[in-house]
């Protein structure tokens, strides 16, 4: 019997980098190092001042400090805690865990009405192309959005399944090239369906005559609710202002300067995705856009929405009535969420649609968004060199105190000599980010349907870890296609 080996196969395997667990020496953090260098501080002051018997009775503050430093919790140590915590209490004192909107007293005009630090984003209507922008302030980012239709992946042949992967990396390359692109933000999301493919059959091959049947079966349709989910994929482009700031001059300045170069950057997206067999359904108008973040924090008006093409189409009262954060959960309108984040890809070679298992869980709404942050290759060749000046250090200064070398620090530098080989062949290097926003209408089928998900992550060999202390902002990020950051 004939065996298919890796190169007669044309379906190429990849390889995910994994995640940077360094410290800043011997794989100690910052703020390890910080309550270390108190404990030996204290206990040198100690034994200077009193000797044995004030290195007793200071005991408990040095050892504390020095447990704070090495205990786990949570995946991560005890001290790495303090400031999200701090964080925490911080917003929970000065009252930004609850949004309520205010009706009487509306936002002013040309601003999003979305809670927390997205208050401040800005619309901006293109008026060559028509297309939603919206500006951050703070920032110095200018988003659009762009709609995406695909085949299956998972129902292609190998060999077309190679050449449209091919074809993406070349897309995800262009970006890193241009350097004035901040953010790639590509956006999965479940949607309840409708009934609209329904009513479009009956509008084009029914025959509406009056009858008692056509009356019936058009009253049938009208009042369908949703009948099951479907799937919408979006592109987000974050033009850099700070990086095109001279390109924006040239253009006229200001918001208009802008938009004239992310149009250009618009061009060369929608060139590489038509290169790449992906069929685009156009640049969102504002309208779209507000569709969408209304329907992220209130999906039960969903259907209603696209259902009736004239309701919830203005930004300006997109966002929620109401929103309240808690620990590890977020509510909204009509909804419960929670974000998952990917903290480790498959560490072994996996085939191109190893997310599958993820991708087509069926029954719970959810978004799955990967945030692409390009690196300009000077940079990320300085990067790469002292990352790997960092590890070979570390490995001699393990040797020379006789600690035993680990395996995954020396994976890891395979993994940085790759990308450095990489880098060095004309390839691109981009910061993957993985989020998973999950929403339910109440929390013990949030719960259920976030358990769902972690079994579906394990079954697509990768590592999710439920955020806690800031499910509000992680929520703009994984559920908004805005290319959020948290």
């Amino acid at each position: 019997m004939a065996t298919t080996t890796h190169a007669d196969y044309p379906l190429a395997p990849v390889q995910f980098s994994r995640l940077t667990r360094r410290g800043i020496l011997l794989g100690l953090s910052l703020p390890q190092l910080i309550v270390l260098g108190i404990a030996i501080l204290i206990v040198v002051a100690s034994l200077y001042t009193a000797g044995g018997m004030g290195l007793a009775w200071t005991s408990p503050v040095w050892a504390g400090a020095a447990l704070l430093a090495v205990i786990p919790a949570g995946g991560r140590k005890v001290i790495e805690w303090v400031p999200i915590l701090a964080r925490w209490a911080a917003r929970t004192y000065l009252g930004q865990l609850i949004h309520r909107r205010r009706v009487i007293a509306p936002r002013p005009a040309g601003t999003l009405a979305l809670p927390g630090d997205a208050a401040a984003l800005r619309e901006w209507e293109d008026p060559e192309t028509g297309a939603g922008m919206i500006h951050d302030p703070h920032a110095q980012t200018l988003t659009v959005i762009l709609g995406v239709s695909h085949p299956a992946f998972v129902l292609l042949d190998p060999g077309e399944q190679q050449r449209r992967v091919s074809g993406w990396g070349r897309v995800l390359a262009a970006s890193c090239r241009s350097g004035r692109i901040a953010r790639i933000q590509v956006s999965e999301r479940t949607l309840p369906d409708s009934g609209t493919g329904l009513a479009e059959w009956w509008a084009t091959h029914g025959t509406d005559d009056g009858s008692w049947a056509a009356t019936t079966y058009a009253e049938l349709i009208d009042r369908a609710g949703p009948a099951g989910e479907r799937h919408a994929t979006t592109i987000s482009l974050a033009l850099d202002m700070k990086a095109a700031a001279r390109q924006i001059r040239t253009a006229g300045g200001g918001i208009r300067g802008a938009a004239a170069v992310l149009r250009q950057e618009m061009t060369t997206l929608t060139t590489a995705l038509r290169a790449a067999e992906l069929s685009s359904t156009g640049w969102l108008t504002p309208g779209e856009v507000a569709v969408i973040l209304r329907s992220a924090y209130d999906p039960a008006a969903a259907p209603a929405l696209e259902r009736h093409g004239d309701l919830g189409r203005d930004l300006a009262t997109a966002g929620p009535v109401a929103v309240t954060e808690t620990w590890e959960r977020l509510r909204s309108d009509s909804a419960h969420h929670a974000v998952l984040w990917i903290t480790e890809w498959p560490r072994s070679q996996v085939y191109p649609g190893f997310l599958a298992p993820l991708v087509l869980t069926g029954g719970i709404l959810r978004t799955l968004s990967l945030h692409y942050t390009p690196v300009r290759a000077d940079q990320a060749a300085r990067d790469l060199r002292k990352k790997k000046t960092e590890l070979i250090s570390d490995a001699a200064q393990r040797r020379k105190i006789g600690q035993i070398e680990d395996a995954g620090a020396s994976a890891e530098l395979d993994d940085v000599l790759q990308q450095e080989a990489d880098l060095t062949a004309g390839h691109g290097v981009l910061r993957v980010t993985g989020l998973i926003s999950i929403s339910a209408p109440t929390v013990d089928e949030l719960d259920a349907a976030v358990a769902a998900v972690e079994q579906s992550a394990i079954q697509a060999s990768c590592e999710t870890r439920r955020l806690v202390g800031q499910q509000a902002q992680a929520f703009t990020a994984a559920a908004l296609p805005l290319c959020r950051n948290v």
